[in-house]
């Protein structure tokens, strides 16, 4: 008797140390806040190998402003990764190929962005920013780069950029209509819509500076007009404070 008793607390023992293990086991193997928090962070990285609707998303947006010339298929292949590394140079980003937080941030990718960010509420342009392209249409960048190319096209790239940042300048402000057409063909607004320049087709630099624009780069500094000396008339502008002067145009808040 006193040898089935010692055989069975012996098992009981032994029973107890297993569970104890697994508990142990299954308490160190659940990953922690932080943990979990970083493998989400680590998926939301787009790098060639990746697949799915933000990959297919990445694609729309390259092909749209012409860094991308392959399927929108949702795989981040070898032509997906050159088109990436395209527009990082050309936005002044770490050219890696790696979609990460500045290159969400650049493609106006707001929602990707803010999950990097720790699902702040951060800005979202390119190289720093507003709400960036993803609340506009390829209409949008069409009569933006119209715009920019029938008031600006003689300027410096960084002019007919800043020329783009008045117009979603006006865009965001409660002063002006919401919409980059209802800017842009304001009555009265810019010269160009009144005699007829608006109607010629933009060029890629006209496009490229509208996608800049559109993505935060704003070399005013949030201005709502612009004018040349040289030719403007109007009394009223010229009391406007001057912010900046970038080759012939006076920005003014």
């Amino acid at each position: 008797m006193k040898k089935f008793l010692a055989i069975g607390a012996a098992a009981l023992t032994l029973v107890g140390a297993v569970t104890a293990g697994v508990a142990a086991y299954t308490l160190s193997a659940q990953p922690t806040a932080d943990t979990a928090f970083e493998l989400a962070v680590d998926a939301a990285v787009l790098r060639q190998g990746s697949r799915g609707g933000e990959v297919k998303e990445v694609q729309r947006r390259l092909k749209q402003w012409g860094y991308y010339t392959g399927a929108v298929d949702g795989i981040f292949g070898a032509g997906t990764k050159k088109a990436v590394i395209a527009f990082q140079k050309k936005n002044g980003l770490t050219a890696d190929g790696v979609v990460g937080k500045a290159t969400y941030q650049a493609l106006g990718m707001t929602d990707s962005y803010n999950a990097l960010n720790g699902g702040s509420s951060g800005s979202s342009g390119s190289s720093g920013g507003s709400s960036g392209s993803s609340s506009y249409t390829s209409s949008d960048l069409y009569v933006l780069a119209k715009c920019i190319y029938a008031e600006g096209r003689g300027e410096s790239y960084t002019g007919q950029v800043a020329i783009g940042a008045v117009i979603m300048n006006r865009v965001k402000s409660p002063s002006f209509p919401n919409t980059v057409a209802g800017v842009v063909y304001q009555s009265g607004a810019f010269t160009a819509v009144s005699d007829g320049q608006i109607n010629l087709e933009p060029d890629q630099t006209a496009y490229n500076a509208a996608r800049d624009a559109m993505n935060g780069w704003d070399p005013t500094y949030g201005c709502l007009y612009y004018y040349n000396p040289a030719v403007a008339t109007s009394a009223w502008i010229f009391s406007r404070p001057t912010v900046t002067v970038i080759g012939k145009h006076v920005f003014a808040k």
